[in-house]
């Protein structure tokens, strides 16, 4: 099963958070990409919705709005996708702004075990390039990168980025429950993100989406550009085993990642439902 061309990607991200592109670039990308259908699901912020709403409408793509929610079950992080969520909602919007506070506190405490490490300077610089002055771990690598630390970014990672290296700093984030109940209030479908990513075993992933659907979860991401054929139809099956939506995204963060290309991912099995039907 390879990844192919599709016209809906329901995983991407802008400047906005952690992607390379503009949501200007996005959109023109998507248009060459052949995408009428996406959502913007940036790392807890929708910041890029309201200038795309525009620019979709514009070329002829229909934009869902989204967002990626960090959060916690049983001391794994788990992120969780919100398509169609209501961005004015005042809850909504308290809520992703505690998310960005929780992300400044973690982006301080990188930079500050980076100076112990004897690196000078590293947090302001990839604040400098950071929205909001709020850097995450790409921001952090590409700072570490243009320092002449790391060669590139994947040794960025590799070396202080991942988890357990010096730099690594764990965040307190809201339990899977409350998010996927954010979400819900929102008026958005609350989607498990590249399920197959996450170090679990079959047993413990299968735990993992019981969970989420006790929650009120309602969707499985399926096809992602980075899950294996076996993958795929594992979670084919899990969503036909609890009865949820299938969705797919690509969760294109850039050109740089040359392995991920935006609107390409597995085909969506043929037992699935796919979530566009209930957006």
């Amino acid at each position: 099963m390879q990844n192919v061309a599709s016209e809906v990607d329901f995983h991407l991200h802008t400047t906005a958070s952690d992607g390379e592109l503009t949501p200007t670039e996005l959109v023109e990308a998507a248009v060459q990409a052949g995408v009428t259908w996406l959502a913007v699901t940036d790392h807890d912020t929708v910041a890029a919705v309201p200038e795309m709403q525009a620019l979709c409408s514009r070329n002829g793509i229909t934009l869902v709005a989204g967002v990626e929610i960090s959060s916690r079950w049983q001391s794994q992080d788990i992120h969780v996708v919100g398509l169609g969520v209501d961005i004015g909602q005042p809850h909504f919007k308290d809520h992703l702004a505690a998310q960005m506070q929780r992300r400044r506190l973690r982006a301080l405490a990188m930079g500050e075990r980076l100076e112990k490490l004897g690196i000078q300077g590293v947090f302001q610089a990839a604040a400098a390039i950071a929205p909001q002055g709020i850097p995450a771990r790409p921001h952090f690598a590409q700072a570490l990168v243009g320092a002449g630390v790391c060669k590139d970014r994947k040794q960025a990672f590799q070396r202080y980025l991942a988890v357990a290296k010096p730099a690594y700093v764990k965040t307190d984030w809201p339990e899977l429950e409350q998010v996927v109940n954010w979400i819900s209030a929102a008026g958005g479908v609350a989607v498990l993100a590249h399920p197959g990513r996450y170090k679990l075993t079959r047993t413990k992933l299968g735990r993992l989406v019981e969970a989420f659907c006790a929650a009120g979860g309602q969707c499985l991401e399926v096809a992602v550009a980075t899950h294996s054929p076996d993958m795929v139809q594992y979670l084919a099956g899990l969503c036909v085993k609890f009865g949820l939506y299938a969705s797919q995204g690509s969760d294109y963060h850039g050109p740089s990642m040359r392995w991920v290309q935006l609107g390409k991912m597995p085909p969506l099995p043929s037992c699935c439902r796919p979530v566009r039907d209930i957006l």
